[in-house]
């Protein structure tokens, strides 16, 4: 029987990430995230690894690049206005192609807005918050569990692919409690010939950075980059779908929103209604060819709920082509959807045959 423990979601990303071989956390608390270097401060040192709390959050992520460069599987974590302050050195890793997990526990925005949840930093997640043609391998769980998982995959698809991964999760989830499952199956870790681990016998030392005076070679790489990001789409894409094999109605959420969303979709489905979700796993890659698919089938419209002014609703009109009506329910500054809310936005539409 596998170990099962009550934990909030950010101790669930804590011990996670200590069960997949972190070994070193560079952090700045910022509410509602907290709880991850607390955790970390406590277990990280007595359990053969490094806790350091930096000076900001600036110098935290750029003591990730340093320790990603060694080969040494680190993180860091943060809440929106502390994750926007590491952009220019998450800009800077992904150049460098280093492999890490980053963790942003979204709060309402923008500015300092609230420590309520939020998901208002799904642009700067997907599309690249820093400069640069870069993306990172995004996952969002919605639930405690999944806190716990996600962020073993993180490390293992961050080092399979050298490209840093991030967890997007919100305030809701990060102080939400939950049983886990504690039980870890890990991949064998790749070796890292590319790290900075002094000579060892090489006739050359490694050598990482970012700087290239040269544009044809930096005109290389980046497309290498673009590569590897099409490979992601190819190989990394995960969803999951409930009730869109025969819904006339497909809501399309992820995160706290998609738990809300599965349970007004339960409530239309006893009412005889037919209505599915669709929540993407991966932000990116996000599941592009299996969202438009759904536009074939007895599907009439869709309904994207987040807790923002609208951010993901532009991938799924994308994605869908707008074949079909793609209406929006969002909630901001902190304020998160009742599901009789949902319920009743998904009968307007319904009576309205989709339109």
């Amino acid at each position: 029987m596998s170990e099962r423990v009550l934990m909030k979601g950010n101790e669930a990303i804590g011990e996670a990430a200590i069960r997949a071989g972190c070994l070193y956390y560079f952090g700045y608390p910022i509410t509602p995230q907290s709880e991850i270097p607390e955790y970390m401060a406590k277990q990280l040192p007595q359990r053969g690894g490094v806790y350091l709390q930096a000076e900001s959050e600036v110098a935290a992520v750029n003591m990730v690049y340093g320790a990603a460069a060694c080969g040494v599987r680190s993180m860091t974590s943060s809440s929106s206005p502390g994750f926007s302050l590491k952009q220019e050195g998450i800009s800077y890793i992904a150049a460098a192609e280093l492999p890490c997990l980053l963790v942003n526990v979204q709060r309402g925005g923008p500015g300092l807005g609230t420590i309520q949840p939020g998901q208002a930093d799904y642009f700067q997640a997907t599309k690249g918050g820093g400069h640069g043609d870069y993306r990172l391998l995004v996952l969002a769980p919605n639930s405690v569990q999944e806190m716990f998982d996600l962020t073993i995959l993180g490390f293992e698809l961050a080092d399979k692919y050298r490209i840093p991964a991030l967890l997007l999760a919100d305030g809701a989830l990060g102080q939400m409690m939950e049983a886990v499952s504690l039980e870890v199956s890990l991949q064998a870790k790749p070796e890292k010939q590319w790290a900075v681990t002094g000579r060892r016998g090489r006739v050359e030392p490694n050598v990482v950075k970012t700087l290239c005076f040269d544009q044809d070679t930096l005109e290389e790489h980046n497309r290498s980059l673009q590569r590897k990001y099409k490979l992601l789409e190819q190989q990394e894409v995960r969803y999951e779908e409930l009730h869109t094999e025969d819904a006339e109605l497909i809501l399309v959420a992820y995160g706290i929103s998609a738990r809300l969303a599965r349970s007004a979709v339960m409530q239309a489905r006893a009412k005889g209604l037919r209505v599915g979700l669709f929540r993407p796993i991966t932000l990116f890659p996000f599941p592009e060819e299996a969202l438009f698919q759904l536009t074939a089938k007895n599907t009439q419209a869709f309904l994207v709920v987040e807790l923002s002014a609208g951010q993901m609703i532009e991938d799924v009109e994308r994605v869908t082509r707008r074949q079909k009506p793609v209406h929006f329910h969002g909630r901001t500054g902190g304020n998160i959807p009742t599901v009789d809310e949902i319920y009743d936005q998904i009968v307007q539409i319904m009576n309205k045959g989709g339109n």
